[in-house]
């Protein structure tokens, strides 16, 4: 008979007290992800009510969104050849190639393939950044909402400064957010497409963050202090819809490169989540120390993974033909949302929804703030009109709180990876009843 070794560890109050005696001060207060505990919450009730529609995960159904169809049989040939062993700590060659040369097409800038490290996503070298450039205490500025910073700040010990930005500018920070803090800060961090918010910085916006940047470390390097970096975070870059354009800021202030750490995915703009390929654009001097900490992690890419990637970023015009049909999928469930939005405005409801510019998520404000709900409750918080949508209209959706938002202002993320549009249209409709009920 097999022991249960489940007897022999701590058990209740024992194992509390165990927590805090073992664990470092940083671990123990470490939180885990919001968005991932309201996901698992959804999915629980989605065990039981297939009919759901959930719009908080920022992932692909692949019965909804199927990866291209050149990246599967790539990774095919490529594991039929053997290719199953370690990669290189900062990524196979034949990619780092392959994301210059991208890069060369699409935005005129030629890297340099020395500026490459390759990860398993876009989360290594983002949290590579945090790792290699902050000493305990030093501050990263960023905006809220937005993914993911506090978490990073809290494991390295650094100081967060947060720039709370309006829905008048997409949610995207301006120059006159930023200034005042800029010379106190070691890392900025920005991120277009913005994940939550579906928002795009503008042209003449991060020109003026980038020039601001470049001045500001002319001022550090007169003072012998060190460098203030801007981590530009661009894995929804070619999801933009419309007018909408995206732009590097290497390419609108090339005298910003020394100081600029982009990282890229092809998670999101090829469905491809669970197959792990990102990387990070850093200036030169900086690789080896982010090669080194990848490789500390083991945060590698799949060696096949890896390979197949190549061969896509190297045939842009497979790449260019399944982003049609993807981009147009995505927007036609954007767009769904947004005018369900604008017709539930347009009769009076408390609603308003910002037009999708870019990613998989729409910003939607659903007022009910003081209001009345069917119990008989009145609504003081966002979390009471997730679960209200959640149980009433059978809709799932983030708050902004999960991104750094702590004001109750009835803002939410709606995310369209895994619905399909006519789910998304019932969602909605059920979502007008469910407010219509309140007064």
């Amino acid at each position: 008979m097999a022991l249960d070794v489940s007897t022999l560890y701590p058990q209740e109050d024992d194992a509390q007290r165990a927590l805090e005696r073992d664990l470092t001060a940083v671990a123990a207060t470490m939180l885990g992800s919001r968005i991932l505990g309201i996901a698992s919450e959804v999915k629980a009730l989605a065990a039981t009510d297939p009919d759901l529609c959930n719009l908080t995960v920022g992932d692909f159904s692949p019965a909804q969104f199927p990866i291209p169809a050149a990246l599967s049989k790539a990774i095919e040939q490529e594991l039929a050849s053997g290719e199953t062993n370690y990669p290189p700590a900062d990524g196979m060659p034949a990619l780092r190639e392959a994301v210059t040369e991208f890069y060369a097409e699409r935005f005129g800038l030629k890297f340099p393939v020395g500026s490459v490290v390759v990860g398993s996503g876009a989360r290594p070298p983002i949290f590579s950044t945090y790792a290699c450039l902050l000493e305990p205490g030093d501050t990263v500025l960023y905006a809220a909402p937005s993914w993911n910073n506090e978490y990073y700040i809290h494991l390295n010990q650094a100081r967060a400064t947060t720039v709370v930005c309006r829905a008048e500018n997409g949610f995207m920070p301006t120059l006159a957010d930023l200034q005042p803090h800029l010379s106190t800060a070691r890392v900025l961090h920005l991120n277009s497409p913005l994940n939550p918010c579906g928002t795009c910085i503008t042209k003449e916006g991060l020109a003026e963050i980038a020039q601001a940047v470049v001045d500001e470390n002319k001022r550090r390097a007169a003072n012998g202090e060190r460098s203030l970096f801007l981590l530009y975070d661009m894995v929804y870059w070619l999801l933009t819809y419309g007018d909408t354009e995206f732009y590097h800021p290497i390419s609108l202030v090339p005298e910003v490169a020394p100081w600029v750490i982009s990282v890229d995915a092809i998670s999101k703009w090829m469905a491809a989540t669970g197959l792990r390929v990102g990387w990070g654009v850093v200036p030169p001097h900086l690789q080896g120390k982010f090669k080194a900490f990848v490789g500390h992690m083991g945060a590698w890419a799949p060696r096949p993974a890896q390979l197949a990637t190549a061969k896509i970023l190297r045939q842009p015009e497979l790449l260019d033909d399944f982003l049609v049909g993807f981009k147009a999928q995505i927007q036609e469930r954007l767009d769904t949302i947004y005018n369900h939005c604008s017709s539930m405005a347009a009769e009076g409801l408390p609603v308003r929804a910002i037009e999708p510019q870019g990613a998989i998520y729409l910003s939607v404000q659903i007022d009910l703030m003081g209001r009345t709900l069917p119990s008989g409750e009145v609504v003081e918080s966002n979390e009471q009109v997730r679960q209200y949508l959640l149980h009433e209209a059978r809709v799932a959706v983030v708050p902004f709180r999960a991104f750094g938002l702590e004001n109750e202002t009835g803002w939410f993320r709606m995310s369209v990876g895994a619905v399909s549009t006519e789910a998304l249209d019932q969602g909605m409709q059920r979502i007008a009843d469910a407010i219509r009920r309140t007064h």
